[in-house]
Order: C-alpha cells, then structure tokens, then sequence
C-alpha cells in the first residue's frame, strides 16, 4: 500500500472514529407533556428548573423537551395512558382525571387529611408509596408525587361563610372526591380539566369552583371570580394530587447514572421545595385578586368546624367505597395523617 493509500485510509478511520464518537454523545431526549400553559407557574417554576437539573445532573446525557398545553395531542384525562402506551415518555397529570385509577392515593385529598402544608403532604405521599400507593402505578415509573395548597373556594358572586351558602350552586372540581365534598355541601359538581374553567366562569356553566389561588394568574380568574374563601390559617377543603411519570420500559432503558440523576433531584430536599414553590404561587394569585378588587373571605374557626362536620361522611364514604376493591381504608387514612403530621413544617 503507498502512502496515498494508507493517507486515505487513515482519514476514513478517523472520520469513522469521529462519526461515532459523535453519535454516542448524543443526548437521550424525553418529551415531557402536560396540559397547563407555557406561563402556569407549574411550568415556568416546577417543571422547567426539574428538568434542567436533571440535565446538569446527567452530564449532559439527557435532554428534556416539554410540551405544555396538551401540544402532542388528546386531551388531560388521556395523559396516563400516553405514558403507559409510551406515545410519550413523561407525564405531568391531575390523577383524578382519570377517575378511580389511582384510590389508594386519594386518600391524601380528602377533606381535612391535608390542610395547609403542601410540603408535608408531599413528603407523607413519599413516605407510604412503596408501603400502600405503588400497586395503582404499573406500567410507569413514578419520578415523584405532589399536590397544591388544597382546594379553596372561588365563586362568582357570591360570598361563602357557612357551608349552606354553596347551596344549589355548580361548582367546577377535577376529581371524584371533589365531587363528593360538593356533594356533601349541597352543591352540584361539575367535572372538567382546570384549562376549561374560565370559559366555564363566564357563561355561567358553573358558579365557581373548588380550586387553589395559584392558578388564578394563569387563567385570568381575576377577572372572573368575585370571591375567594379558605380557612383560618390556609386551612382547605381537601386538595388535588399530581404525578410525574415516566414510560416503565423507557425508565428500564436509561443508564444508571441518569436514572439515577432522576432520583437525586427527585427526593425529599424536592419535594420540600415543591411545596413551597406551589405555596408561595398562592401569594401571588391572591395578591392579584385582591389588587383587581375581589374579597377574600378567611374563616372563623367556628366556621370551619361547620364545614369540617358536613364533610366528615366524605371520608367514610371513600373508605366504604374502596374498601370494595379490597382497600382498608380506614387505616390507610390514618397512616396519611400521622404522615403529614409527622412532616407538618418541614417545608417551610
């Protein structure tokens, strides 16, 4: 061979070389899809930051896309199954979208089982999931549980002070057992995704809604909801659980080191500052309500006790329904709140 020869043959090795090297350091991507917008602090303030550490974390190894606003199509409640059918790879969903597909976990939105520390709930949740919650997730890997600040009342325009005054009124709620409380309160709940709700507001489809005061930027409810009534302390009407979660096989598939870069930014130190992001979002909701004139109605004591005592049948009422599926209930309600009030405070 001359030295022209062996002069090309090493530049195609070379340029094998390169083109392979090239190749093995391209990134894993993962789209993550969600059905909130690109401005929802769930977005801007939760999701965003998680994946960029992650990224970091991984060395550059894997790569994070999301799709806010249901961009990769369907609709909220079909979510879980795009995850589990692996038409994406992460998903972040109310689980009550999909109702009695996740009953263990709802324990956790229960009237009066959270109150007012998101933080805590998020650490309980963790707690017991290998415990009680992971049989309802097959078919994905769950990166981490959450929930927001608990469901306060916003309505149109009408004041609440007593448990009476939602009386004969539509009140828009996510999940089964937000139903239940409206239920319990003498209202009448409507079911839909929380993009559908502004719409909903102003043609009077519903007169309110059992919602937290974080999302109020985001969809404008300034505009709309003439009133915003919790308890004292923040003290909420149960609350609303979240995943984020990852196709099973395409978990399997990922290398150690990324995996585990998922759990390392995933943990207990995560869930403590999701708690805050999502509390902190409250001040801003309320504070932009409160500027655009609406009143927020912060309970006595004694009127929470009046609430707390309608809604008490709403929990055994859980218990006796899941307990049909071979679920004790009762005890998985008091391993939440000895979880929570072992955690009460950690966040803050």
């Amino acid at each position: 061979m001359n030295v022209l020869n062996l002069a090309r043959a090493a530049a195609i090795a070379m340029t094998v070389l390169c083109a392979s090297f090239t190749a093995s350091a391209e990134p894993i991507v993962l789209k993550l899809h969600h059905f909130l917008g690109p401005q929802a602090p769930a977005h801007t303030r939760m999701l965003a930051p998680w994946a960029a550490r992650i990224e970091k974390a991984s060395g550059g190894k894997v790569r994070i896309e999301l799709y806010p606003s249901m961009t990769l199509g369907g609709k909220p409640p079909q979510l879980i199954r795009q995850v589990r059918d692996g038409v994406v790879d992460i998903i972040w969903t109310v689980n009550g979208y999909t109702a009695g597909l996740f009953p263990r976990t709802e324990a956790f939105e229960l009237p009066f089982v959270h109150t007012n520390d998101t933080a805590a709930t998020n650490l309980a949740m963790r707690e017991l999931f290998e415990s009680d919650l992971a049989p309802e997730y097959e078919g994905v890997k769950v990166l981490f549980l959450h929930v927001h600040a608990g469901q306060g009342i916003q309505t149109v325009d009408r004041p609440v002070r007593k448990p009476e005054d939602l009386a004969g009124l539509k009140m828009r709620t996510p999940t089964r057992t937000g139903a239940w409380v409206i239920e319990a309160l003498g209202a009448t709940p409507v079911g839909m995704p929380v993009p559908d709700l502004p719409q909903a507001l102003a043609r009077k489809v519903v007169d309110g809604a059992f919602i937290p005061w974080e999302i109020i930027p985001a969809l404008k409810l300034q505009d709309i909801a003439g009133y915003q009534i919790e308890g004292p302390g923040r003290a909420r009407f149960g609350t609303t659980t979240f995943q984020v979660s990852m196709n099973r096989a395409k978990w399997d598939s990922l290398p150690p080191d990324v995996q585990q870069a998922f759990l390392d930014n995933s943990g207990e130190d995560w869930l403590r500052e999701v708690g805050r992001i999502w509390e902190e979002t409250e001040d801003v909701g309320i504070g932009l309500a409160r500027r655009a004139g609406k009143e927020l109605i912060t309970l006595t004591e004694a009127e929470l006790e009046a609430f707390r005592q309608r809604l008490e049948p709403v929990v055994q009422r859980w218990i006796d329904e899941v307990g049909g599926k071979g679920i004790d209930g009762g005890a998985l309600v008091g391993k939440a709140r000895t979880a929570i009030a072992k955690h009460a405070g950690g966040g803050r």
